[in-house]
C-alpha cells in the first residue's frame, strides 16, 4: 500500500491557486525528489501532504498509522538561549540517553550531545534535525531543501547520509531540492513541479524530458550532461504508476 497518495489535489493560498491537479504516490522505501523553480509550489505541496495546508479540491490519502519525520528548510536558533543538542532531541518528547546516542551516531554526530545548538555549523544542524526526525521511527521522511546554504561537498555528504539511512531503516524519503545534479544521483524518482506535475519518472527519464529542460533553461545536451555529472550507478526500475494520465509524460520510454 502507498504511504501517501494525492488525487487531483488543488491548493489555494490567499485566493490564489498555487497547486493544480497534482496526483502523486509515495511508495515504501523510495527516495523521491521534487524539483521546480521558485514559486512552483514545492514547499506548499509538502505542507499539504503533512496536513498543515487544506486542499481546495482533490484529496490526500495517508496509510493508516503513518509516521512522518519532517526536516524543515531552516531552523533559527536563538543564540541568547543556551540549549544543547541532547536537550533539543528531547523536545517536545523526552527520549532516553541510549536512543539519543544511537540516533546521533546514525547521522555521524556521535560526540555532539553536549554541543550548543547555536554553535553548530549549517551541515551539523541539518544532521541534528535529521536525527530528531528519525527518533519517531518514521515510515516517511520529508525534507524541505535540507542542503540549502551548504557547500557542494556538504550537500553531497548529506545526500549520501540520506541514502545510508534509507538503506538501513527502509524509510521512504520525499525531498524538495534545488540542486539538480546531486538530486539526479540521489533519487529513485524525480517529480518536476511548476504549479502542476510537469513530468516525473526515474532520473534518466526526467533529465531527457522536454518539460524539464524547458523549465530549467537547459538544452538537450545540457540536461544530459547535468544528469551524468554525478550519476554513476543504475537505479531500480521505476514503480508502475497508473495515475496522473492527464499529464504529458514525455520521454518515459527513453533513457539518458
Amino acid at each position: 500500500m502507498s504511504l501517501i497518495e494525492t488525487h487531483h489535489l488543488c491548493i489555494r493560498l490567499g485566493g490564489t491557486e498555487v497547486l493544480h491537479d497534482v496526483s502523486l504516490r509515495i511508495e515504501p522505501g523510495e527516495i523521491i525528489t521534487i524539483v521546480g523553480p521558485n514559486g512552483s509550489g514545492k514547499s506548499t505541496l509538502l505542507r499539504a501532504l503533512l496536513g498543515i495546508v487544506p486542499a481546495a479540491a482533490g484529496k490526500v490519502g495517508r496509510a493508516p498509522g503513518l509516521r512522518v519525520g519532517y526536516v524543515p528548510q531552516r531552523l533559527h536558533v536563538d543564540r541568547s538561549m543556551p540549549i544543547t543538542v541532547r536537550r533539543f532531541l528531547s523536545l517536545p518528547v523526552r527520549v532516553r540517553d541510549a536512543e539519543a546516542a544511537a540516533v546521533l551516531a546514525k547521522v555521524g554526530m556521535d560526540a555532539a550531545g553536549a554541543a550548543q545548538m547555536a554553535a553548530l555549523s549549517g551541515g551539523q544542524l541539518q544532521r541534528v534535525l535529521l536525527a530528531r526526525a528519525l527518533l519517531g521511527r518514521p515510515h516517511l521522511l520529508m525534507l524541505d531543501e535540507p542542503t540549502q546554504g551548504l557547500d557542494q561537498p556538504g550537500e553531497a555528504g548529506f545526500y549520501r547520509l540520506i541514502e545510508e539511512v534509507r538503506a538501513e531503516t527502509g524509510v521512504a524519503v520525499l525531498m524538495v531540492s534545488h540542486d539538480l545534479h546531486v538530486v539526479m544521483a540521489a533519487s529513485d524518482r524525480v517529480v518536476c513541479l511548476n504549479g502542476h506535475v510537469c513530468c516525473e519518472g526515474t532520473p534518466q527519464v526526467v533529465s531527457s524530458a522536454p518539460e524539464y529542460r524547458a523549465l530549467f533553461g537547459l538544452g538537450t545536451q545540457g540536461a544530459l550532461a547535468l544528469y551524468r555529472h554525478e550519476h554513476d550507478h543504475d537505479h531500480a526500475a521505476p514503480h508502475d504508476h497508473d495515475h496522473d494520465h492527464d499529464h504529458d509524460h514525455h520521454g518515459h520510454s527513453h533513457h539518458a
